[in-house]
């Protein structure tokens, strides 16, 4: 676990894109992460990298409205990026504004070929909206196929009881069910920046994502895999 902390503390910002054009050429593995305006993906992502301002995290629900990449690995061999996208489902924002953002991120999650995982932020406490599980619908294909792998972080998780927490985790693998099949590598954690709880089992999933065999001698090998009690579950089988 400490090896994928390491890993995830390297990331750095690289550039910032409101088209797909503008953004570097594929090449390096990408993780996307997705969720409302409010989710916390920019928060997320500093508390991943232990860093406080890598990510701008705003207090304005919409206020992202591009994509930002960020590096990760070594500063003269980087191995892999992270990509925050423009939130959804803010009404305030203006309808162009809004429908110009959708497009780009949809246009992202469907043809971007760097696109390895997406990391989703759902609220424990209220689970999938209705956007949610839209957008859960539209990278099916991508996730059911095995091109790219999903995590779910269930975030603000330190707001939840044992037992409240116990039911977020069920609920959520009741919908994720559905995606699941044989190729399909699907996850949840129990997440929270604030108490950091789920913290290096995220770690483990992306630095699994990325380097398998490090990410495996780092966690002490497949017997040591998170425990769903700790908050986390191992990949979803298909039903």
């Amino acid at each position: 676990m400490r090896e994928a902390l390491s890993w995830t503390q390297s990331a750095r910002f690289l550039t910032t894109a409101s088209l797909l054009t503008q953004l570097p050429p594929p090449g390096l593995p990408e993780v996307a992460f997705v969720g409302r305006s409010n989710a916390g993906k920019s928060t997320a992502i500093n508390t991943l990298a232990q860093h406080r301002r890598l990510a701008f995290a705003s207090k304005t629900p919409g206020r992202t409205q591009h994509i930002n990449l960020f590096e990760l690995g070594p500063a003269d061999a980087p191995d892999a990026r992270w990509a925050d996208l423009p939130g959804y489902g803010y009404a305030a924002v203006a309808r162009g504004a809004k429908l110009r953002w959708q497009q780009v991120m949809a246009d992202y999650l469907a043809h971007r070929h760097a696109l390895a995982g997406i990391v989703m932020l759902v609220d424990s406490r209220h689970g999938f909206t209705p956007l949610d599980r839209q957008l859960l619908d539209f990278v099916s294909q991508r996730v059911g196929s095995g091109e790219v792998k999903l995590l779910v972080l269930l975030t603000k998780a330190d707001k939840l009881s044992r037992n409240e927490a116990a039911k977020a985790l069920a609920a959520a693998q009741k919908v994720l069910g559905d995606l699941a099949t044989d190729h399909a590598d699907i996850s949840m954690v129990l997440f929270s920046a604030l108490s950091r709880q789920g913290l290096g089992d995220a770690a483990l999933v992306l630095r699994q994502w990325q380097a398998p065999t490090a990410a495996a001698d780092a966690s002490g090998g497949a017997g040591d895999a998170p425990d769903a009690a700790d908050g986390a579950t191992p990949p979803l089988s298909p039903p």
